[in-house]
């Protein structure tokens, strides 16, 4: 309910403050407002957040641990046993684990292996993998790819957020476009409709024959219905426009009253931020879906590495120093605890299936790198030609419109001298109206061609 009373009250101080004139929306302030409110860029800045909580829960594994056991049993005024065992663990880097412990067991049942002087029995020690996961293990591999992964999602959003900016913009143009048409056969059903009343006039004097008011009233009626079809893409495209149009949580709809920016073609490449005279590099290096594939080869890299490390037998070798809480100041090396684990098995097809399926992973990651770096290349090319191209068509497009105008006016004087006929000049008018329209759709394709460049450079900027 807040919501709508919000809007109610936008879009009364908008009508009210603007109810004698249009207002103009820039592409640069709506773009502004795209890249603040829109919910999809605020989503991909969400994918920073989430790579932010997976490396804060990668770095976890590396937490100092407290462990406390504690199992007591009595039963007919007897107690069988009580067995305490605590011990605080540091993890480290290379799989090196430090320990310090402290057990106390009592009662009559207590196995003899577990006995404990009365006091309690401490140690302090050390566990280390002498072959396998020494160098790389499970919750190493897991803050590396963490690592990555926020680099990744970082390139990854930028990908989300041009894409974004891509629509809108695209939304914008097509709505100045759909504009730009309804005021042209707005323009032309005025001259249409005027000349239908000269004609009229002029019939009613006797100096014209009667069949040139079909002619004019059938050019006002075409008028008539080409302006409405365009007034329906217009309110299509003013709908469109509409979806990339928020302030915080709260959907705007855009008025009549508000209209398209006259001249945008000097601003786009500053409003998009791109330089369509720019060299393309063979590198690509910074380019975010070369920088989020890369990632993802990085990512199955450290993988591969892991899974390389799973071919090593395992050793793990541990020294645990022992004594009672009354003599931890006088060291007796003699009283110690050491433990040895090795295995191996004996084909190690398990293993070697899963590394050979992360090198091939790897190699299919690279070729996926090396296409698109290519395909990113040639588009930047393609793209950087095309609006070369659409330039100087617009120019072309300008020297017609020019011409065909001339000819109508010079057709207009013919028939004011009674040289002409009204089917001329409804004809080099419809010739005008073409250019023109030729010349509205160049305008929208060579805006158009300037966001496709953004969506491939991938760079959304601030």
């Amino acid at each position: 309910m807040k919501h709508f009373i919000y809007i109610i009250l936008i879009t009364i101080a908008w009508q009210t403050a603007h109810s004698q004139q249009l207002q103009q929306l820039s592409f640069n302030e709506y773009l502004g407002y795209v890249k603040k409110y829109h919910p999809v860029v605020r989503q991909a800045n969400l994918q920073i957040s989430g790579a932010q909580a997976g490396l804060m829960a990668a770095r976890g594994a590396f937490d100092p641990k407290i462990e406390v056991d504690y199992d007591k049993k009595e039963f007919k005024g007897t107690e069988y046993y009580s067995l305490l065992n605590s011990s605080f663990k540091i993890p480290t880097w290379y799989g090196i684990e430090l320990k310090a412990a402290f057990d106390n067991s009592e009662g009559i049942y207590v196995n003899p292996q577990n006995t404990t002087p009365n006091r309690g029995l401490t140690s302090l020690g050390i566990s280390i993998p002498l072959a396998q996961g020494l160098l790389i293990n499970n919750r190493m591999a897991d803050l590396r790819k963490a690592k990555v992964q926020l680099q990744l999602s970082e390139a990854e959003r930028k990908l989300q957020v041009t894409h974004a900016i891509y629509e809108a913009s695209i939304a914008y143009f097509n709505w100045k476009r759909a504009y730009s048409e309804v005021q042209l056969y707005d323009t032309y059903l005025k001259f249409a409709s005027d000349r239908y009343s000269g004609i009229r006039k002029l019939i009613e004097a006797g100096d014209k024959p009667a069949i040139d008011s079909v002619e004019a009233g059938i050019t006002v009626k075409n008028r008539r219905l080409t302006l409405t079809e365009a007034q329906l893409k217009l309110a299509k495209a003013r709908l469109d426009l509409s979806n990339f149009l928020w302030l915080d949580d709260v959907p705007l709809e855009l008025s009549q009253d508000v209209v398209p920016e006259d001249v945008i073609e000097a601003g786009i490449t500053q409003a998009l931020g791109i330089d369509p005279a720019l060299e393309v590099t063979d590198s690509l290096d910074g380019h975010p879906k070369v920088l989020a594939l890369q990632g993802k080869v990085d990512i199955l890299d450290i993988d591969r590495r892991y899974k390389a490390n799973l071919l090593l037998p395992r050793v793990d070798l541990s020294y645990n120093y022992l004594s009672e809480p009354s003599y931890i100041d006088n060291y007796r090396l003699e009283d110690y605890k050491i433990g040895f684990n090795f295995s191996f098995p004996l084909f190690l097809r398990k293993e070697r299936g899963a590394l050979k399926l992360a090198k091939i992973k790897v190699q299919d990651g690279m070729l996926d790198l090396d296409l698109a770096r290519l395909e990113i290349k040639n588009k930047l090319i393609a793209q950087r030609t095309e609006i070369a191209s659409l330039a100087d068509q617009r120019k072309i497009a300008d020297e017609l419109v020019n011409d065909y105008t001339s000819m109508l006016q010079s057709e207009e004087r013919l028939f004011s001298f009674g040289e002409s006929s009204i089917f001329l000049i409804n004809a080099r008018e419809n010739n005008v109206v073409s250019a023109k329209l030729s010349q509205i759709a160049l305008q929208n394709r060579f805006l158009g061609s300037n966001a496709e460049l953004f969506r491939i450079l991938g760079e959304p900027g601030n």
